[in-house]
C-alpha cells in the first residue's frame, strides 16, 4: 500500500489500523477550565434539601472549535476567531461540535422534579435505588409563596395567590401526609417488607438523587425548556444552577446560547405578515387583524391566550430587548 511521501498516516499493529503520532505536533492534553475545576464537588443548594454538584466535565470551548475545524479544514482559523466560529456554529445549528463537550452532575431533587427531568432522554442517568438503600426522611415542603391558584393562562402552571388559610391548610396537610407516609415506610421495613415494595408508600415530595451526564448541545436544549418562565418553578431553580456551572465550563458557547437561543424571538409566517404591516405604519391591533392573529373572541371579549396574544408579547419582548438580558 502506498501512502505517498513522509510517514504513513496509519500503521498495522496486528490488532487493526491505528494513527501514527507526528513528533512535530504538541502532545495532547486534557482541556481544563480553572473556574470549572474549582466548582467540581461543591454542592449548590436548591430547595430545602436539594443540590446540584458538578462531578466532572470533558472538553470546553476549545474542544468545540477543535471539532469544528476537523470538519471544516485548516482554513477556518484564518476566516474567523474561536468566538466567532462558536457563535456561527450555534446560530446555524451545527450541533456535532457541541456534542464533543460533556458535563456530569450529581443532583439531589424531589421525585416530582426528577420525573420532569427524566423526560430529557438524551441524558445518561443512574439513580440511587430504594431497592438497595433506605430513603432519607427528607421531603419538599413548598414555601407559602409557591402555593398558588391554577393558572388561567398557562394551564399546566400556577397563577394568582391563594387565601392564606388555603395555603396553610395545604402545607399542613403535605407535612402531615409526608411524615405519616415515612412512618409507615419505616414500620414496613421493620416488619420485614422488602425495600422495593415498602418504597411505594412514599410521596413524590420525597427526595431522590442521581448522576446525570449529558453533552453540551442537548444540555442547551434542556436549559432552553427548563429556564423558560412556563416551566415549573422548582425545576427552573435546578436548571439555573446547572446553567451557572455550564457557563463555567464553556463560557463562549454559553454566551452564544444565551443570545441566539434564550433571547431569540421566533416569528411564524402570519407573525411576519403582521411585522410587515407594522413597518408600513399599522398599529399592533391592526397588524394582528391584517395577519389573522385574533385578539378577541367571536363575541368581542378579549382573549387571554392564543397566537395574537403571544405575538403582542413577542413585540413587547423586542421592545425591551437589551434592557435586561437573561442572566444566570
Amino acid at each position: 500500500m502506498t501512502f505517498g511521501s513522509g510517514a504513513p498516516p496509519f500503521l498495522n499493529l496486528g490488532g487493526g489500523w491505528c494513527p501514527t503520532v507526528d513528533p512535530t505536533e504538541p502532545k495532547m492534553q486534557r482541556p481544563a477550565v480553572p473556574e470549572a475545576d474549582r466548582a467540581i464537588g461543591v454542592p449548590r443548594p436548591v430547595l430545602a434539601h436539594g443540590s446540584v454538584v458538578l462531578v466532572d466535565y470533558m472538553g470546553n470551548d476549545a474542544a468545540i472549535v477543535q471539532a469544528a475545524r476537523v470538519s471544516y479544514g485548516a482554513g477556518t482559523k484564518s476566516v474567523r476567531d474561536d468566538r466567532g466560529l462558536i457563535r456561527y456554529l450555534l446560530r446555524h445549528h451545527h450541533t456535532t461540535p457541541f456534542e464533543m463537550v460533556e458535563l456530569k452532575f450529581l443532583l439531589r431533587l424531589p421525585i416530582y422534579v426528577a420525573r420532569q427531568m427524566v423526560r430529557h432522554r438524551t441524558a445518561s442517568i443512574n439513580e440511587s435505588s430504594l431497592r438497595y438503600s433506605i430513603a432519607p426522611d427528607e421531603f419538599d415542603l413548598p414555601g407559602p409563596e409557591a402555593v398558588r391558584q391554577q393558572s388561567k393562562v398557562n394551564r399546566q402552571g400556577r397563577g394568582e395567590p391563594l387565601p392564606a388559610e388555603v395555603v396553610e391548610a395545604f402545607r399542613s396537610d403535605l407535612d402531615r401526609v409526608s411524615k405519616d407516609a415515612y412512618g409507615a415506610y419505616v414500620r414496613a421495613l421493620e416488619a420485614g417488607v422488602a425495600r422495593e415494595t415498602a418504597r411505594t408508600i412514599l410521596p413524590v415530595a420525597y427526595y431522590t438523587q442521581w448522576y446525570w451526564k449529558i453533552d453540551l448541545w442537548n444540555l442547551f436544549h434542556f436549559l432552553e425548556l427548563r429556564l423558560d418562565p412556563h416551566a415549573q418553578e422548582e425545576i427552573r431553580k435546578y436548571a439555573a444552577e446547572m446553567a451557572h456551572l455550564t457557563r463555567l465550563v464553556a463560557p463562549i458557547a454559553y454566551e452564544a446560547f444565551e443570545e441566539f437561543t434564550l433571547d431569540r424571538v421566533v416569528l411564524g409566517r402570519r407573525e411576519q405578515r403582521a411585522v410587515r404591516a407594522l413597518l408600513e405604519g399599522a398599529t399592533p391591533e391592526a397588524a394582528c387583524a391584517a395577519a389573522d392573529l385574533p385578539l378577541t373572541k367571536a363575541d368581542g371579549a378579549p382573549l387571554r391566550s392564543g397566537e395574537g396574544i403571544e405575538f403582542l408579547a413577542k413585540l413587547d419582548r423586542i421592545r425591551h430587548a437589551g434592557s435586561a438580558g437573561t442572566t444566570v
